[in-house]
């Protein structure tokens, strides 16, 4: 059943689960019980797919024009994929580094 939203004159709006079939018929307010119009916010929304389904439509829709991104990179270890390279980077007892395969001639901070 979809969700639809009302307008009542004196308590505002609220949301009401009611069949397709009585989407034009006016809805009893929760609070005070008068006779609320349907007004049109937001799209309704279907309350009978399951929260399952709905995340997978979701991200069909997603990724229906662009592919899903890691933020991690390239060569990333942990999303799959192709193994992360050991560094090359040499660490010092006293705290410095240097780069052997990059700039032999750049100082490290």
């Amino acid at each position: 059943m979809p969700v639809y939203e009302y307008n009542c004159a004196d308590c505002g709006v609220f949301e009401e689960m009611m069949p397709m079939s009585r989407f034009a018929d006016p809805c009893d307010c929760p609070a005070c019980g008068t006779k609320a119009p349907r007004i049109l916010l937001t799209v309704p929304r279907l309350a009978a797919i399951s929260s399952i389904a709905r995340h997978a439509h979701e991200t069909n829709e997603r990724s229906a024009d662009s592919p899903k991104r890691s933020s991690h990179g390239p060569n990333c270890g942990c999303c799959g994929g192709a193994t992360k390279k050991p560094s090359k980077t040499l660490h010092h007892p006293n705290g410095s580094k240097s780069f052997p395969t990059k700039r032999p001639w750049m100082i490290s901070h």
